[in-house]
């Protein structure tokens, strides 16, 4: 709870949290400064992040960086891969330990087991759950070898730890993982998404980027006269996906944009006929929108 940026509906009027708790900026490359490259942005926002180390809290008071590989409730954001690798290397040097939190992107959606492997990076502890075990209630901690033997035995646990159940499911997931090749599939879901999505950028201009890892993908959706996100138009898109019998959720701190957490198990054919709903559905709004009389002017 202390972790979250998102105050609605997570953190409202729910108390106090725990202290100590410092939030940087995270990477938003569909907002960067005009004229600005990746790379370039990459480098600004670890210029950022440097600063943050000296005007809120000194490098020798952090116990660790908890980052999601790709941000989750932010709205499915995909850092700059050099701006990772940058964050993980300034934690060594300062002898912080580096958190990857994949709840919600790991374990094969993707498109790799761990999320972190598509940055190229190795961090000192992993937390995991969600797809850890398809819905059975688990969640893990792994890590370097030197921190997870640490504690002596019996140390560290909790009332449900080590469920016989919830760990059968997770051998059970991982070796669908790898009979099925789900991991090759993620990236063959992603793909299919967002060239659904992009093929309707220039007859729909309010969506403003497509973007996503593997199957983690998500559709943001912005005025495109004045730039504002569209948290109304996706509220009544989502609303009207769901009575079309497709289930969709929005995510981002505005709410705009359109979030695919889409089964690896999901036949093509089902997936094809959902984007194909999705796309009827996103066609027949637009034409009749607010958005669109503003794109004409």
């Amino acid at each position: 709870m202390s972790l979250t940026s998102k105050v609605k509906p997570y953190k409202f009027q729910m108390g106090s949290f725990a202290p100590a708790t410092y939030k940087a900026q995270f990477p938003y490359p569909l907002r960067r400064p005009n004229g600005m490259s990746i790379e370039e942005y990459s480098r600004f926002c670890l210029r950022q992040f440097k600063d943050f180390l000296h005007t809120h809290v000194a490098p020798e008071e952090i116990v660790a960086v908890i980052m999601e590989p790709v941000q989750g409730e932010g709205g499915f954001i995909v850092p700059p891969k050099s701006f990772v690798q940058q964050v993980v290397e300034i934690c060594k040097r300062h002898g912080i330990f580096f958190i990857a939190d994949e709840i919600q992107m790991g374990f094969g959606r993707t498109g790799t087991l761990f999320a972190s492997t598509q940055f190229d990076i190795e961090p000192d502890l992993i937390t995991l759950s969600k797809s850890l075990a398809s819905g059975i209630p688990i969640s893990a901690v792994t890590g370097r070898a030197e921190i997870m033997d640490a504690p002596n035995s019996g140390e560290l646990g909790g009332t449900y730890g080590g469920s016989p159940i919830g760990c059968v499911a997770v051998l059970a997931v991982i070796e669908k993982i790898e009979r099925e090749h789900l991991q090759d599939k993620a990236l063959e879901i992603g793909k299919r998404i967002r060239d659904t999505f992009i093929s309707l950028q220039q007859e729909i201009p309010c969506i403003a980027e497509v973007r996503g890892l593997g199957a983690m993908c998500a559709v943001e959706f912005s005025d495109p006269f004045m730039g504002q996100p569209a948290t109304e138009f996706v509220a009544k898109y989502v609303k009207a996906c769901r009575e079309a019998d497709v289930i969709v959720l929005s995510a981002g701190i505005h709410g705009n944009v359109v979030r695919f957490l889409t089964p690896l198990v999901i036949t093509f054919e089902q997936l094809d006929e959902e984007l194909g709903i999705m796309s009827e559905t996103l066609q027949k709004m637009y034409k009749y929108s607010e958005l669109k009389g503003k794109d004409v002017q």
